[in-house]
């Protein structure tokens, strides 16, 4: 039962979308199990170059089946847009799969979205305006909608008209927004329904059914472990638990049947949005991992906040994920410093800390420690085995793997789909 995941180890934008498509050859089947489409994977193969917001990076290998498990939040709009680029594309996209308990993004929850971020001013958490935390919000309250509803004008109207009641009190009264009519709502979303109905499954039963007989599934979390609403730097966070344990409850699949978990980190760090960032650069240095790494969101556009490696969160990742490897992200990234630093611990009100704090002030006050290891200038993104790669390079690597706690099992030194080098295999 080789049943596979592979999440982010940090803030998200890892690089998940490239792990994936490097393994999507050789599985079966590709779960995203949670999240939406605030989560974009950029997938390069050749000369082309995907953006993927909620489509499993698995639809770009052919002979493995896509699935949308129970744990996603859909926006149909969004789904059918990115089927029908793909498919303009020449890419076959018929295999997907859609669990009817995946949750449907309303036009509401994207109204609810935008008013409360604006609301919040300075106070706002970041999102990406597209619905996400609101419709997690519905589901949790009991009155979400699903997949399965679109086939049933009856309930959808009743469960459409029981979200609103309170909805449209909240933003008439307080936002001074209009209303949202009930029969515009169902009607936009019955337009959905027989345009996704040849994807829509029981995808609980056919991923385990998958396993029984030996397939090869492999389960991919958007986001990144920091931004789990569990485990992740509360309140900056997602809706949704990207971590190890939400690949269970968003697909259905036992965590008994899970063989390897594989965490992705970037050569250095990044996140989006707001929140704590111990080791974020605000000068040069932090201006050209941003420009070299062409760091900016695939989904939100928005640059990403730069800083140097953080040994203590990939730490973390690997004890609450259960990490069984790492696949190390841009290295090519970083040629060209004479020094690198990386984070080993922090200085908390004077102290040194090497775990991260569980306490929210604690971690906003958190000075990074650094050590220094020396750089390499030589271009590394032909780099085929860890031998060719520079000394200095090799160093880093190693470095990284005996702060981290796991395995590194695969670098990635440069974007294109054959520029990663593979030290383990992970079948």
């Amino acid at each position: 039962m080789p049943a596979l995941v592979l999440l982010g180890a940090q803030w998200g934008d890892e690089g998940k979308g490239k792990a994936t498509d490097l393994l999507g050859g050789s599985v079966d089947y590709v779960v995203r199990y949670q999240g939406g489409n605030n989560a974009g994977h950029t997938v390069v193969v050749g000369d082309q170059k995907y953006a993927l917001h909620l489509l499993p990076s698995g639809i770009l290998s052919p002979g493995c089946t896509p699935v949308i498990g129970n744990g996603v939040v859909v926006d149909p709009s969004v789904l059918l847009s990115e089927l029908s680029g793909l498919n303009e594309r020449g890419v076959d996209t018929s295999k997907l799969l859609i669990s009817g308990n995946a949750h449907v993004i309303t036009p509401y929850n994207v109204t609810v979205d935008k008013v409360t971020e604006r609301f919040l001013g300075k106070r706002k958490i970041g999102t990406t305006g597209r619905g996400i935390g609101p419709t997690y919000a519905d589901k949790i309250n009991r009155v979400g909608i699903r997949v399965q509803d679109l086939y049933d004008e009856s309930i959808l109207t009743q469960k459409v008209e029981a979200a609103l009641d309170v909805k449209n009190q909240v933003l008439t009264k307080l936002y001074n927004r209009r209303a949202i009519a009930v029969d515009q709502v169902v009607e936009e979303l019955l337009g959905y329904a027989e345009k996704i109905r040849p994807y829509v499954a029981d995808t609980v039963l056919v991923l385990n059914q998958a396993l029984d007989d030996g397939k090869v599934v492999l389960f991919e979390g958007g986001q990144g472990t920091l931004l789990d609403i569990d485990h992740g730097t509360y309140p900056f966070v997602t809706s949704s638990n990207p971590t190890a344990g939400g690949a269970c409850t968003g697909s259905g699949v036992g965590p008994t049947k899970i063989s390897r978990v594989i965490g992705i980190l970037k050569a250095y760090t990044t996140r989006v949005g707001s929140g704590p960032f111990p080791t974020e650069l605000f000068d040069d240095d932090g201006e050209a991992l941003r420009r070299i790494g062409g760091e900016r969101g695939v989904t939100t556009g928005r640059d990403r906040r730069c800083g140097w490696f953080d040994a203590v969160i990939a730490r973390y990742a690997t004890r609450v994920n259960g990490l069984t490897d790492f696949f190390l992200t841009k290295l090519d990234v970083l040629t060209g410093w004479e020094q690198i630093p990386v984070c080993v611990a922090y200085e908390i009100d004077g102290k040194r800390v090497e775990e991260l704090p569980y306490s929210q002030t604690d971690f906003h006050h958190a000075k990074p420690v650094y050590e220094y290891l020396p750089g390499w200038q030589e271009d590394i993104t032909k780099a085929k085995t860890f031998a060719d790669l520079p000394k200095n390079a090799q160093g880093y690597v190693k470095a990284l793997e005996e702060m981290s706690g796991a395995p590194i099992s695969a670098i990635g030194v440069g974007p294109g789909r054959d520029e990663t080098i593979e030290v383990n295999s992970f079948l």
